[in-house]
């Protein structure tokens, strides 16, 4: 069908996921689509950097207005996009209490995403990790001292935006004490006001007096501070009694992705957009039917049921920060100095528990064991660790058992973290019944073994493993490089 205009498809924010090997090319009619509807901004999903900024360019060039061009870039924007440079999630950067990293990995994320014209980077994160059945956050948030989490956010924002791309605060007012995940079903946190008000808004307090551009919203449920039982997303009481009013917040509010059960438990997304522009959200993220949503919007504002002044002033603030955005352009690209810095800043992160590390035989054998195998969306390469490794001068092979082509240590890497849409904070009982068969059998051919966690450290050392571990933080090409690296350090 062919779209028309309508002024409140400023306020919605569609995903564009690249796929190989074609790239962005599936996805040629919808862009041209949601032009002509002129909707506010993009979310990017995935891609070569060099496609991502021909993209970003003609969807600024083909648009009638600024656009924000969006993408979640919490580990570097190598998190997204191949050939930029990936990072350690926060809480491993957090661990080794140096500010000046935190400050420059904000600004090479930065410089990296405005080179390819991404206006608007979806961090850092400032949820408190307070509860141990979280499933979703781990290691993307620092830990639960919410003075600690402030002071680290007020850097990283102030550092990312100082180079002209939007912060974001998440998820508001704290997804820390969930033990569900709102991908997948609707979270209720029910802790005291008080502790709400003391511990888990303090960093958004911070993140507010930082200048923070923008602040996502929570699908989850606070009954101490609504008690109707809506998503933060939907609640006015929640965003705008609280947020704006008494935190004095008057940048950017976006709803977290609309796709994500938590919103949408007992409506459908269409109903779900208007209550959540009406309840105080300037824009709504990834929407799965955008036709759909812009239709509902223009409908709701005829009928009343959207107040015309909400939706003006969230098409303002749209437009306030999509002009704010610095424009792309290579004076302050990156430098191979820069690049490297990132790979350093990881291998700082690595950790050695139960060592020190036995030395890697020249025929070293990797039994991989991946707990995220079936997380939708968790498609990174397990490979790194052996490619790596490789060029680290190890012949390294993939296996399952010891055999007697080699009489070095065996590398058991246990890919395991907490994800999105994962639903747990834990390993499956197959991953540790794995792990322990993969130590018998070393131990059956008297073989040393070194674990490397590919992952949130707390599901491996839940384990309770007596045998030299390699703390990596993620599985992330770049933590499995850094892991590499430290395992060949002695050879």
């Amino acid at each position: 069908m062919k779209s028309t205009a309508r002024d409140l498809a400023q306020l919605v924010i569609p995903a564009l996921t690249w796929r190989a090997p074609g790239g962005f090319a599936h996805e040629q009619e919808r862009i041209a689509e949601y032009l002509a509807m002129g909707v506010g901004g993009f979310l990017l999903i995935g891609g070569d950097q060099d496609q991502v900024r021909t993209l970003a360019k003609r969807l600024q060039r083909e648009s009638r207005h600024p656009l924000l061009i969006a993408a979640d870039l919490e580990r570097g924007a190598g998190q997204q996009f191949i050939g930029a440079t990936g990072l350690p999630p926060l809480a491993a950067i957090a661990s080794l209490d140096d500010l000046e990293a935190l400050r420059r990995a904000a600004r090479l994320t930065a410089r990296e995403a405005r080179t390819m014209g991404v206006n608007w980077n979806l961090a850092p994160v400032v949820d408190l990790d307070v509860e141990s059945f979280n499933p979703v956050l781990g290691t993307r948030a620092v830990n639960g001292d919410f003075t600690r989490v402030g002071k680290l956010a007020t850097a990283w924002i102030e550092s990312c935006q100082s180079e002209g791309v939007l912060a974001c605060a998440k998820h508001f007012p704290g997804h820390g004490r969930t033990t569900v995940d709102s991908h997948l079903e609707l979270p209720v946190v029910n802790a005291p006001l008080d502790v709400l008000k003391e511990q888990d808004l303090s960093p958004f307090r911070a993140a507010i007096t930082a200048g923070v551009a923008s602040i996502m919203t929570a699908h989850v449920a606070y009954p101490s501070l609504d008690p109707s039982g809506l998503p933060a997303t939907l609640s006015r009481e929640i965003l705008q009694w609280l947020l704006r009013q008494q935190l004095k917040f008057d940048n950017l509010v976006v709803a977290d992705a609309l796709i994500m059960r938590g919103v949408l438990e007992g409506r459908e997304e269409t109903d779900a957009a208007v209550m959540a522009v009406q309840a105080g959200c300037d824009v709504l993220l990834q929407p799965d039917d955008v036709i759909a949503v812009v239709d509902a919007l223009e409908a709701a504002r005829a009928d009343g049921r959207l107040d015309p002044e909400v939706a003006r002033l969230a098409m303002r603030r749209r437009l306030k920060w999509a002009q704010w955005a610095s424009p792309p352009n290579d004076w302050r690209r990156p430098s191979g100095a820069d690049t490297a810095w990132g790979a350093l800043l990881a291998d700082r992160c690595v950790r050695v528990e139960q060592g020190p590390l036995p030395v890697l035989a020249a025929v070293t054998e990797v039994h991989i064991i991946d707990d995220d195998v079936h997380v939708p969306g968790e498609h990174a390469s397990r490979n790194g660790l052996l490619d790596a490794l490789r060029t680290g001068g190890v012949d390294a092979r993939r296996s399952d058992v010891p055999t007697p082509v080699s009489h070095g240590p065996f590398v058991i890497a246990v890919f395991g973290d907490r994800l999105p849409s994962k639903g747990r904070a834990h390993l499956l009982d197959e991953t540790r019944a794995r792990v322990q068969t993969a130590l018998d059998a070393a131990r059956d051919a008297s073989r040393e073994v070194i674990v490397c966690a590919m992952g949130d450290p707390r599901l491996v050392q839940a384990l309770e493993l007596s045998v030299p571990t390699v703390y990596a933080w993620s599985g992330d090409a770049v933590m499995q490089q850094a892991a590499a690296r430290a395992l060949v350090k002695k050879r």
